[in-house]
């Protein structure tokens, strides 16, 4: 009787995962073919690209304010609430930009827009990462490594699927038919979600403070710093300086360098879907915090090494197409690392807090590595954001270096709240 509630029970949480899984994916697919659609319908009006990149400013400043009171909705309100939430906040965003006149299509209307578009991703992507906390059994390590990876790893090549069908759609049946398509699309994810994922997505509790978000354990705020680091090293020449240089350098059209970004993407994601298998180790141990701290000191070797091969006139496509995909299979490792680690070292009962902590610290890193790329670019080129970058990897390696080397370690090192 007990093995047939569990095997139940399982079956269940099994069911669960995959819608949310399957609303991640409908909500990453839809932000990739946004992004595209809006880089590419702007350009074609005649917009710069760094004009056209500042239309995403609000998008990541609004991430970091987004996962930091997500958390603490999640946890007074279950994990349901801020996924569907985010899911409906996606298709106001598209109905925004897809239901007004040409004229209302202006710098500050679309920068709301795309302010929603980013509260709505966050949001969702806050709600997926934990709810695999909640359906994994607490002392299933290598399962939790497993499921994150998987969630992650698809998410980012569903990213890359998006940019085509953005591209796709954009060139067969315009900007605006292909944002009500894809509002429909978010649509059905939405009703799914309502439909068929049963509670709340774990125990809301009335008595979770604001104050909490900040959390008091000392390897979730050591990870957090980390990850500023690591996601500011990566868009601080991806963002803009990449595909500015690919633009005006070396004289790709806009459609070459969206496909390579997309591709990239793609792979990515499959580089962290295969991470558990990759780093297997013999003895079946987890990746620890050393495991973070020695890749990211492997990954600022790239940027450094593309940086001195551009300035010494090595063919600049040849070094930046291989030392991107080298970079990008060493940065998937690292981020599926980080993304295992924040499930492993949260609190069972402030998942959603320490997941939504962590997921701001991501966001702002990004922003400062968006505003960092737009700028060095502009004052010393890419040689400047590559050197940035590398400097920022070591930063997160360094903070890696402290952080506890097992579970038991994390939830030992908590600092007393005030």
């Amino acid at each position: 009787m007990g093995s047939s509630a569990t095997s139940g029970a399982g079956r269940s949480d099994l069911r669960t995962y995959a819608y949310v899984t399957a609303a991640y994916w409908a909500d990453t697919i839809t932000d990739g073919a946004v992004r595209i659609l809006v880089l590419f319908y702007f350009y074609q009006l005649g917009y710069s690209p760094l004009q056209v990149a500042s239309l995403f400013l609000f998008y990541e400043i609004f991430g970091v304010l987004t996962n930091l009171f997500g958390g603490w909705i999640a946890a007074r309100w279950g994990l349901k609430s801020t996924l569907v939430g985010g899911l409906s906040l996606q298709i106001g965003a598209l109905l925004m930009l897809a239901l007004v006149p040409p004229v209302w299509l202006v710098v500050p209307y679309v920068m709301v827009s795309q302010a929603v578009s980013g509260v709505a991703k966050d949001l969702t992507k806050m709600s997926s990462k934990s709810a695999v906390k909640m359906i994994v059994p607490s002392n299933a390590s290598d399962a939790l490594f497993k499921w994150v990876s998987v969630l992650t790893g698809s998410k980012n090549a569903l990213k890359g699927v998006g940019f085509f069908l953005g591209g796709l759609l954009l060139s067969t049946i315009g900007f605006r038919p292909a944002l009500i398509l894809l509002s429909a699309f978010v649509g059905a994810a939405l009703v799914m979600v309502l439909v068929a994922v049963r509670g709340s997505l774990g125990q809301g509790s009335a008595t979770a403070r604001f104050t909490q978000m900040f959390s008091n354990t000392r390897a979730v705020n050591l990870l957090s710093a980390a990850r500023v680091f690591l996601f500011a090293s990566r868009d601080v020449w991806f963002v803009v300086g990449l595909p500015v240089y690919l633009r005006s350098v070396l004289g790709w059209t806009f459609w070459e360098v969206g496909f390579f970004m997309a591709i990239w993407v793609i792979g990515y994601g499959i580089v962290q879907s295969a991470a558990p298998r990759l780093m297997r180790r013999r003895d079946g141990r987890v990746p620890t915090g050393r495991t973070a701290a020695w890749l990211a000191f492997a990954l600022a070797i790239l940027p450094a090494g593309i940086a001195i091969a551009l300035g010494a006139d090595f063919d600049p496509a040849t070094v930046l197409v291989v030392g991107l995909i080298i970079f990008g299979i060493v940065f998937a490792l690292n981020s599926a690392v980080h993304s295992f680690l924040i499930l492993h070292y949260a609190d069972g009962d402030k998942v959603a807090m320490n997941v939504g902590f962590y997921y701001m610290a991501n966001a702002f890193g990004r922003l400062a590595g968006t505003i960092l790329s737009g700028l060095l670019y502009q004052w010393q080129g890419l040689e400047a954001c590559l050197w940035a970058s590398a400097i920022m990897v070591v930063a997160a390696g360094a903070i890696s270096l402290a952080l506890p080397r097992s579970k038991s370690g994390a939830t030992a090192s908590v600092v007393p709240a005030r």
